[in-house]
């Protein structure tokens, strides 16, 4: 039975290792050649899951080809490419093969990309859909290649993916920088992520030896062309437009401070305890509360300048925090101020005599002065102006996950307290 018009959903994942190679490559390289004979190639499919998944790559990205003609020969192709080209003797790569036929649930892949899941219970999916699948090593890839099968966006973006010569992978890339900075600047906010212009810093072009040369994200196959259009680099030997769920927010479930699970990503909604703290390594600490219920928030120094909107929080302020929650943290990724309190700092008042600064007499004793020792009984109530407004505010490109929704394609919308 073809699947929406489909004849069957080839998925993969999990062929790559730190010394090279890549899933997207591969998936590029599988739909030319089953192009060449015969096969269909609908859409080709980029699909990222939990980005706190113990065991991924970098960015956990698995691909999906959604194609028509035979479903056997494909199965046949895709495990001899992955017999071809995956380092299969690194202990970290357990590449997974599904050809479905038969529709998979999407909630596998909803749980996939929100949550963990094992390799019994993709083949359990797998059987119920009378799937043709192989794992290798550990199989640890079935679940990757199940769910990118299974996935269906809601909301949907784009990514085009230009691959190096082979004969350069793991050789510095030669792409121009400023071509990049003129490439975002001529198609944003239709792109985005290219680089960080607040950062001046090329985001677009990755540092391992694989063979991506750069990415484009946007809203359209058309806008992604454009700004591609407008790069100067090496020669590249295969491009491939993907669609994708990147920039999506596909991660984050509303979440309740005290309810978090380890390795989950969520939106919760609090109330600032504290003044946030700023540590060591510039990382800053940041407590809400929700009920009787407390929940660390931190800004990582790679956020950089985002950990100046959260030191300008005050105790009071709501907010709903995003992110994923490790070791009892939500790292945070982006954030709204719901509402700014009034922020009250208590100072030593003036002498009422001399007009100096009075110092504390002690405890519960009031405020003296130095100079004539006149006595002040009450601290002076100074109402601090706030450098924050309410509204969204985001991580810089630098510092954003594949699946983190970038403002500049609207406010994300959370609950009744965490629309935009």
């Amino acid at each position: 039975m073809a699947i929406g018009g489909v004849g069957y959903r080839l998925g993969l994942d999990d062929t790559d290792a730190p010394a090279g190679l890549c899933t997207t490559w591969l998936g590029a390289v599988l739909a030319e050649r089953l192009e060449a004979r015969g096969h269909r190639v609908f859409e080709r499919r980029l699909v990222r899951l939990n980005p706190n998944a113990p065991f991924r790559t970098r960015g956990n990205a698995a691909v999906a080809l959604l194609c028509d003609g035979d479903p056997a020969a494909a199965f046949t192709l895709a495990c001899s490419l992955v017999e071809e080209y995956a380092p299969l003797d690194a202990p970290m790569t357990n590449p997974g093969v599904v050809v479905a036929e038969r529709p998979l649930s999407p909630a596998f892949y909803t749980r996939a990309v929100t949550d963990l899941c094992t390799v019994d219970e993709a083949l359990r999916e797998l059987g119920a859909a009378g799937a043709r699948y192989r794992g290798y090593g550990n199989g640890r890839g079935l679940i990757g290649a199940t769910a990118a099968a299974a996935a269906e966006f809601p909301d949907r973006t784009y990514e085009l993916l230009v691959y190096r010569e082979p004969s350069r992978w793991g050789t510095p890339r030669e792409v121009d920088a400023a071509s990049l900075f003129a490439a975002e600047a001529a198609t944003a906010p239709h792109t985005w992520d290219s680089v960080d212009p607040g950062n001046r810093a090329v985001v677009c072009v990755p540092h391992t030896p694989d063979p991506v040369l750069f990415g484009i994200r946007g809203e359209s196959p058309a806008w992604v062309r454009r700004a591609r259009e407008l790069v100067v680099s090496e020669r590249a030997a295969l491009e491939a437009c993907w669609v994708t769920n990147q920039g999506t927010d596909a991660h984050l479930v509303p979440g309740t401070c005290g309810l978090l699970r380890e390795g989950r990503s969520y939106a919760v909604a609090g109330t600032v305890v504290n003044v946030p703290s700023t540590g060591e390594g510039g990382h800053v600490t940041l407590l809400i509360q929700d009920g009787e219920c407390e929940l660390r928030c931190m800004a990582y120094e790679p956020t950089k300048g985002f950990r100046g909107v959260i030191r300008a929080l005050r105790p009071g302020d709501r907010v709903v925090a995003c992110g994923s929650y490790r070791q009892g943290s939500l790292n945070l990724e982006k954030l709204r101020v719901v509402s700014v309190a009034e922020a009250v700092v208590l100072r030593p008042p003036l002498c009422p005599s001399c007009g100096r600064r009075t110092t504390s007499a002690g405890a519960g004793k009031g405020f003296k002065c130095r100079r004539c020792r006149a006595r002040a009984p009450a601290a002076e109530r100074v109402v601090e102006e706030r450098s924050i407004a309410p509204g969204w505010y985001e991580v810089p490109p630098v510092a954003r996950r594949h699946l983190a929704r970038p403002l500049c394609r609207g406010p994300p919308a959370f609950g009744p307290d965490g629309g935009g």
